[in-house]
């Protein structure tokens, strides 16, 4: 199958590459989108939150209360750690699952992982290619102040807190350079589709499945 990694730091517009993505075809399975989903109520991550902190972190309704969350992880290292436990095995094992799923279909498999530069050492499944969305940090900023209503000095506390660019583009296969104006990203898109078109075969991720399908039963037992 052809299985590939995106991403791109926070301002970069990977967002607007995976939906260009899509509109051709791509499956996109988002890492960001995953965690939402398994914190939501009846999912598997919440209902191990629920167990090691109890309810007080549920709103009336049985969502999540992130402040609530945060408040608890943000003062305690070792809360944090285990949040951690909780949430990227469980991201990791989901994502690995769709994708398994969608293995004969044929289809391009996209895993959007906005942090991938920040895990170098995780497991990972092997990936026919790492696509990274480029541009300068000042103009990420630019356009965070501009079109997101960051300011300044947040936006460029969020870059400075992610892996820098020059992390994201050694570990780059495809680059795709979002520096232009709007309308020169759909020729850069369509540049990676064409190869996304050549980019090798590899194997289903199986075991990197059940690897991180058994960390997570562990983790929610750890709970």
């Amino acid at each position: 199958m052809i299985l590939v990694a995106l991403t791109g730091g926070i301002g970069s517009g990977k967002s607007s590459v995976s939906t260009r993505l899509a509109e051709r075809g791509a499956l996109i399975i988002d890492a960001d989108e995953t965690a939402k989903r398994l914190q939501a109520p009846g999912g598997t991550v919440l209902a191990a939150m629920v167990a090691r902190w109890g309810e007080q972190i549920l709103e009336e309704d049985g969502t999540l209360r992130r402040q609530s969350v945060a408040d608890i992880v943000f003062n305690d290292p070792d809360e944090l750690k285990a949040l951690n436990r909780m949430i990227h095995p469980a991201v990791n094992a989901d994502m690995c699952r769709v994708t398994v799923e969608e293995a004969e279909s044929g289809r391009v498999v996209v895993h959007d992982i906005p942090l991938l530069a920040e895990a170098p050492d995780a497991r990972r499944p092997e990936w026919s290619g790492i696509i990274v969305v480029d541009l300068p940090p000042e103009t990420a900023v630019e356009r965070l102040v501009s079109y997101r209503g960051f300011t300044e000095v947040d936006a460029w506390n969020r870059i400075n807190a992610q892996a820098t660019r020059e992390q994201r583009l050694a570990i780059a296969s495809f680059v795709v350079d979002n520096s232009g104006p709007p309308e020169a990203l759909d020729g850069e898109v369509e540049r990676l589709w064409d190869w996304l078109g050549s980019a090798p075969q590899v194997p289903i991720p199986v075991e990197v499945w059940e690897y991180y399908e058994e960390r997570a039963r562990r983790a929610a037992s750890r709970a």
